[in-house]
């Protein structure tokens, strides 16, 4: 029998590998910022990409690359 502790400063997780159950474990983590905060979508057509514009240092979503620009004839 080998036995799995994960500890934190709060919690602490027994795992025995003779249990044949299933065992999930969930904690709340810090939230990170929405994509709406972080995305300039101001010039967004349809089936834009994001990318990212070294010039403005953002994230994009515009005309500049969309699934049709991205390809040679082909499908995305």
């Amino acid at each position: 029998m080998t036995t799995v502790n994960i500890t934190t400063n709060k919690n602490t997780v027994t795992v025995d590998e003779s249990n044949s159950s299933v065992i999930q474990v969930a904690t709340q983590g810090p939230q990170g910022a929405s994509a709406a905060d972080s995305v300039n979508v101001d010039n967004a057509v349809n089936r834009s990409i994001v990318y990212y514009d070294s010039t403005s240092s953002s994230l994009k979503a515009d005309a500049n690359w969309t699934t049709s620009t991205i390809t040679d004839g082909g499908n995305f």
